[in-house]
């Protein structure tokens, strides 16, 4: 060692970086072997240049070794650490350096435990799944039901029976009643009210339909037909409504009602039910060119064929009439739609068969 040259001392650990302090032009002299107190109070700190710092010499004090070396591991995406590590010293300043180059701390990738669903919310999930489809069943049948397209359970046959003999055992206004109420059944959710205006006598099935509704109708057989008239709160419109007691058993109306259904005989302009024009009524001009809407049910659950027909009170002519389904669908622009004619004929139809429905259900002491 050099006696005129300053001591050579090595960069302390942990010393804040930052440039060097301007130094004196020239160096105290110190007697050999002997150390500045100014330098061993004091870190020196390395002067900035271009090239990467030096690598501290082997005698200088270094940051303690991990308690144990840590595995080479492929870059990957930084999850944390692993359920249960707990780092070591030595490892914990190195984080920061680690977590910035990508690379996993503790040399295992992180795998997030599977999540579990707990009972209660597993339970919920079921029953809600259990809820929404028995409405689904629900609103189906429903639907079925009241439009009659779809096949629905067959009846008892004591309902089925007792339904057959209604056109003689039940009073005319029970069948079809002085007024019907339409909550939420005309054009837009309105309510809709009609008026009985006229009641056909009681008939036979001769002549009373065109040539191929009655072509399609006879596989059933027909025992008597009942008819009525009723107008809307306006008295604008008019809707003739019918019942058609049949002599098939259950197997032959779930028959013709599958026929009707798969060849949609019911929307067929061409087998549109007549209208009953009473005389000296708002229906006297109720003619066949005035029909603008149509519905035909075949029941299941009695043997009896429920058909509703409507049109113009001023006996105005429909040139495009159109089934009840497609004059009361919404957005629907045509003649028949914007008149209500299709709500009239659904709605009066509908609540003629749920009076008779009803009325199959409901024992009676002369039913026969």
């Amino acid at each position: 060692m050099n006696a005129g040259a300053p001591p050579s001392t090595a960069p302390r650990t942990g010393a804040p970086a930052g440039p060097a302090p301007a130094r004196p032009a020239t160096a105290p002299r110190t007697t050999a072997g002997t150390t500045p107190p100014a330098a061993s109070a004091r870190a020196a700190s390395p002067v900035p240049s271009s090239s990467p710092p030096s690598v501290p010499s082997a005698s200088a004090p270094t940051t303690p070794a991990p308690a144990f070396p840590l595995p080479a591991v492929p870059p990957t995406t930084w999850h944390g650490p692993g359920p249960g590590t707990v780092p070591q010293q030595g490892q914990q300043g190195q984080q920061g350096q680690q977590g910035q180059q990508g690379q996993q701390l503790w040399g295992v990738p992180a795998v997030p435990a599977p999540r579990r669903i707990p009972p209660p919310v597993r339970m919920a999930a079921v029953a809600a799944c259990l809820v929404l489809g028995l409405g689904l069943l629900g609103g189906a049948a429903a639907g079925s039901w009241l439009t009659g397209e779809s096949e629905v359970p067959a009846a008892t046959g004591e309902a089925f029976h007792r339904a057959r003999g209604l056109w003689h055992n039940r009073p005319v206004d029970e069948l079809f009643p002085r007024t019907l109420h339409g909550k939420a059944a005309g054009p837009g959710g309105a309510d809709r009210e009609w008026t009985r205006i006229a009641v056909a006598p009681d008939s036979g099935c001769a002549n009373a339909f065109d040539r191929l509704l009655a072509k399609a109708l006879s596989p059933v057989g027909c025992t008597r037909l009942l008819r009525a008239t009723y107008t809307d709160a306006t008295t604008s419109t008019v809707t003739t409504v019918g019942l058609m007691f049949t002599k098939a058993d259950p197997d032959g109306m779930r028959a013709a009602a599958r026929r009707f259904s798969a060849e949609r005989l019911g929307r067929r302009s061409d087998l549109m039910p007549r209208p009953y024009a009473a005389e000296g009524t708002a229906a006297a001009t109720f003619g066949a060119r005035q029909r603008g809407s149509w519905v035909v049910r075949v029941l299941t659950d009695a043997p009896v064929v429920v058909y509703a027909v409507s049109g113009f009170t001023d006996g105005r002519a429909v040139e495009a009439p159109e089934p009840a389904d497609e004059a009361a669908a919404t957005g629907a622009t045509t003649a028949p739609a914007q008149a209500g004619l299709g709500h009239d004929a659904r709605g009066v139809a509908d609540r003629i068969e749920r009076g008779l429905l009803s009325a199959a259900t409901a024992p009676s002491e002369d039913a026969s």
